[in-house]
């Protein structure tokens, strides 16, 4: 029997997921599985806030350690698929150029977090790296408001703004108002002198949930500390002062963008069609057009519902499903049969509220369910661990 050689670029959600699926429904087959990283680990992106609130926390996961049997694992940045001869080209850790072979290739490569321009300051929660410089900007400026004598100097040292209200700015927002408030009993300082802004630019939380579902989440974050400005973008920080979008300005100690995010702009020089939203083009079954063997999940695949025309979202749910799916469509495009088509993941998302905290909503029959509280945290930790494969 011939050995397929099959490589997933990307050890992120989807890439993951995907050579779990690969292994277990192309076993019984001589099948070689790559997997190629720009990293050595699997950073559990949606848990970037953790770093931003506690020294402790780790978000890293090994990737030998995910896969540590049947799976070889390549340390590299792919640079360009060669579609005719099926051959990833990537760049070695020394910066020397390599070459795959491949039967089989599955594009995986992501996201990356949307930045904000140099000159309009702050920092973009984008890496554990800006996640650390988050936590010991915020946590220095309260030492310093301790022994501060001007009251509005102390104010604006106690003020954290965060620039972007999709569920990254809700669960940082929620995790830093819990965390400074801590901090500040710990020093000494009334905690209501804390202040947390989340800047959301459309007319209430959440739009992609119901209104129902918005209300709700803002009840919990004010409640908790959050002071939340609809309407509203942030145009700048500069020396400690927010510009709005309305021309309103305020003091804050700390500016956090969370801007969202867009494919990797790695897919606009690689060697494949791309759609105006940076996304690889597939069809139904994730096959990357003019490209044999070549197949595409996950953020930077550009996945539409073959019968409702929705794009599915940039999220690792929605990845994850896709993962599951490509297994399928690898044994019977290899076998020869009719391949699984994509399908929209259900309406369904979990958020992060703080320790102990958060909310699931899902729209089940015309019905909004919401849950929430410790049994919504709880969903929210499963659906954070079985997306790292972390059961």
């Amino acid at each position: 029997m011939k050995e397929i050689t099959c490589v997933v670029v990307g050890g992120g959600y989807a890439g993951i997921h995907a050579v779990k699926a690969i292994r277990d429904k192309l076993s019984g087959r001589s099948i070689r599985l790559i997997l190629l990283d720009k990293e050595p680990h699997h950073l559990r992106k949606v848990l970037l806030f953790k770093p931003a609130v506690s020294k402790e926390a780790a978000i890293e996961l090994p990737l030998k350690s995910i896969f540590p049997d049947e799976v070889e694992f390549v340390q590299g940045t792919a640079t360009k698929i060669e579609k005719n001869e099926k051959t990833l080209f990537y760049q070695d850790q020394q910066g020397s150029t390599q070459a795959i072979h491949y039967d089989i290739l599955v594009l995986a490569i992501g996201s990356v977090i949307r930045q904000a321009e140099p000159e309009q300051g702050g920092i973009a929660l984008s890496s554990v790296e800006a996640a650390e410089a988050i936590r010991e900007t915020w946590l220095a400026n309260m030492q310093k408001a301790v022994r501060e004598t001007i009251p509005e100097e102390r104010q604006r040292l106690l003020t954290v703004t965060i620039a972007g209200a999709g569920i990254s700015g809700i669960e940082t927002a929620a995790e830093l108002a819990y965390a400074m408030h801590e901090e500040a009993a710990r020093l000494g300082i009334p905690p209501a002198e804390t202040k947390v802004y989340l800047i959301n630019t459309h007319n209430r939380l959440f739009p992609e949930g119901s209104a129902k579902l918005g209300r709700k989440l803002e009840q919990t974050l004010t409640a908790d500390g959050v002071t939340i400005l609809h309407r509203q973008k942030v145009v700048a920080e500069r020396d400690g002062i927010v510009t709005l979008s309305s021309g309103h300005t305020f003091s804050t100690g700390l500016c956090i963008w969370s801007l969202g995010l867009i494919a990797n702009p790695l897919l606009r020089t690689i060697g494949i069609p791309i759609s105006a939203q940076g996304q690889v083009i597939v069809d139904a079954s994730y096959r990357v057009s003019g490209a044999p063997g070549v197949y595409s999940i996950g953020d930077c695949a550009r996945i539409i519902d073959p019968v409702s025309g929705q794009a599915d979202r940039m999220t690792c749910k929605e990845g994850t499903a896709q993962a599951a799916r490509l297994g399928s469509v690898l044994a019977a495009d290899l076998d020869g049969t009719s391949s699984p088509t994509h399908k929209s993941f259900m309406e369904f998302f979990c958020i992060g509220l703080g320790p102990e905290k958060g909310i699931v909503w899902t729209r089940k029959w015309g019905l909004d369910i919401i849950l929430t509280g410790k049994l919504g945290w709880k969903i929210r930790q499963y659906t954070w661990n079985i997306a790292s494969m972390l059961h």
